[in-house]
């Protein structure tokens, strides 16, 4: 499967002078990983890539800046957080893995990607040698154990639903372990990926200090993890898996206020941050790197659809019809996405034209209201306080004013405008999501707001709908199927879903990434929330 990234719509801007940094002080910096070539420019960088040349310095601390606080334990079986989720990437393992970057699947403590033995039973060798973090060498009773917490219903993982075509995973002797299916289902090698092998001994034993502090197999291991200040790591020097550490250890500064990001990335205290704020992109592309990467996560506007006329899918296109995406975009993003024209971004490698793109059309919505019998209507447009979100909120309310739909705002905090539209108290809504950081194929993307759960159910409201039933079909349809046949059965839901509209992207954001790469080698901005520092070092 190709890259998610390749075709991405990015800006990559190289600065006229970087900050110098001392290979004696502690370096930052925040992505993911690549190599470079051999040949340089006559800056020192690499001309392939323009990470920077030289010698990686074994014993540099690389630290980054952090957009998110921390918050909650480190537990894979749980946590679902930006900051611990993408620290886990670091050390933590699955059989298999999703590069951060590239969101291609390979083997991480697998020795190699499962192999089918049937339509419902898969085989995974363990790689030879591995050890947890407190010196334990990993057994095949850990992974069946890691596996078997996910998917006991007592646990309540989120992750369950993710797995949920796996009917046991067994050991088949003292290294190879089975993952026995329910049913045929494709995507098996990419899915096992969101299932960390942990220590079933120290899980047992002592789960507070290892939710705290979590022992994994991966090339890092967690020292310290502070709210509101910082996690720190050191390599972990009996790591044999495919990506070992390429410094001493990493920083990982908590700089939830953008100011405070964008001051230590200008001043050299950081080589990297995430998050980099739309408004600051042009300040700081003239002294180090920045690139915005087309990324899955999106703005969505869903409907109540218990409540008319939003019961009625013409209303609902409307909708669509009467924004002005392009310049919603580049007024609020200063272009720094784009406009919905499917489910999936452009770059995606499973990526449809949808049957019905949306564009700006405020005489179709006009019509759609009239046919629909819909006159003087007034709503509540919820949408959260996440910065851009609510930048955007009265650009979508001018909109929606000019063909004659009374807009009124109610902009708040995620949490308590969720409590509300749970409760039903809600028109339409427009909020942010990304659950592409779990998994990158369209099946677990769409069932994560198509699936029976709590957006269809209580959300948006259409669960019990014979299109939300051909839904389903379709998406079951599909897993169970290869190649053309599970691209052709995937677009026709990606159509359905363009048509329906109860939940649908208005656009797919462009996530900003700043960093050195006068003293990175090897890193890579992501089309995900969080920073990779696999396979990055810092050049001496």
């Amino acid at each position: 499967m190709k890259s998610s990234l390749a075709g991405r719509q990015g800006l990559r801007r190289r600065g006229l002078k970087l900050t110098a940094v001392s290979a004696a002080v502690a370096i930052t910096l925040a992505a993911c990983g690549g190599g470079g070539s051999s040949e340089e420019t006559s800056s020192g960088k690499d001309a392939s890539t323009g990470a920077a040349a030289g010698e990686v310095n074994p014993d540099a601390v690389i630290e980054a800046g952090i957009s998110y606080t921390l918050s909650g334990g480190f537990d894979p079986m749980i946590t679902t957080g930006a900051v611990t989720v993408a620290a886990n990437w670091h050390t933590l393992e699955g059989l298999t893995e999703l590069d951060p970057a590239t969101r291609e699947v390979y083997a991480a403590l697998g020795a190699e990607l499962p192999t089918k033995v049937s339509d419902t039973r898969w085989e995974v060798d363990l790689r030879e040698g591995a050890l947890f973090h407190n010196g334990d060498p990993v057994t095949v009773d850990d992974v069946v154990f890691s596996f078997q917490r996910v998917l006991d219903p007592a646990s309540e993982s989120l992750y369950a639903g993710f797995i949920d075509f796996i009917d046991s995973v067994e050991a088949v002797d003292d290294n190879t372990v089975a993952i026995n299916l329910k049913y045929a289902f494709s995507l098996v090698p990419e899915r096992l990926s969101v299932v960390k092998i942990v220590p079933k001994a120290l899980v047992e034993s002592d789960y507070e200090a290892f939710n705290a502090l979590p022992v994994g197999t991966g090339p890092y291991k967690i020292t310290s993890a502070t709210p509101d200040d910082k996690i720190t790591f050191e390599r972990f020097d009996d790591y044999n898996g495919p990506r070992p550490a390429q410094a001493a250890g990493l920083t990982w500064n908590l700089l939830s206020d953008p100011a405070a990001r964008v001051t230590a990335m200008s001043s050299g205290t950081v080589s990297a941050i995430e998050d980099v704020p739309y408004i600051d992109l042009p300040s700081l592309e003239s002294q180090v790197d920045v690139e915005s990467v087309q990324s899955f996560g999106l703005l969505f506007m869903m409907f109540n659809t218990d409540k008319a006329p939003f019961d009625n899918p013409k209303v609902r296109q409307a909708f669509f019809y009467a924004l002005d995406m392009d310049k919603i975009i580049e007024t609020g993003l200063l272009g720094n996405a784009s406009p919905a024209t499917g489910f999936l971004p452009e770059d995606h490698p499973n990526y449809h034209e949808a049957s019905t793109v949306y564009t700006y059309d405020p005489e179709k919505a006009k019509d759609l209201l009239a046919e629909a019998g819909v006159e003087n209507l007034d709503i509540t447009l919820m949408t959260t306080d996440t910065g851009w979100v609510a930048d955007l909120a009265p650009l979508i309310k001018e909109d929606l004013d000019a063909i004659g739909v009374g807009t009124t705002l109610d902009i708040g905090q995620s949490g308590g405008q969720y409590t509300k539209v749970d409760a039903g108290d809600m028109d339409v809504m427009v909020a942010p999501g990304d659950p592409s950081v779990f998994g990158n194929d369209p099946d677990l993307l769409m069932r994560w707001w198509y699936g029976d759960n709590v957006w269809s159910q209580s959300r948006y409201r259409w669960s019990d709908t014979e299109e939300f039933a051909g839904l389903t079909k379709l998406l079951d349809e599909a897993v169970q199927s290869e190649g053309d046949a599970q691209q052709e059965t995937w677009n026709q839901a990606f159509d359905l879903i363009s048509e329906e509209v109860p939940l649908y992207p208005l656009l797919h954001r462009q996530l900003p990434t700043a960093w050195n790469s006068e003293v990175l080698s090897g890193f890579k901005p992501l089309p995900i929330t969080g920073l990779s520092f696999l396979d990055v070092g810092a050049v001496e």
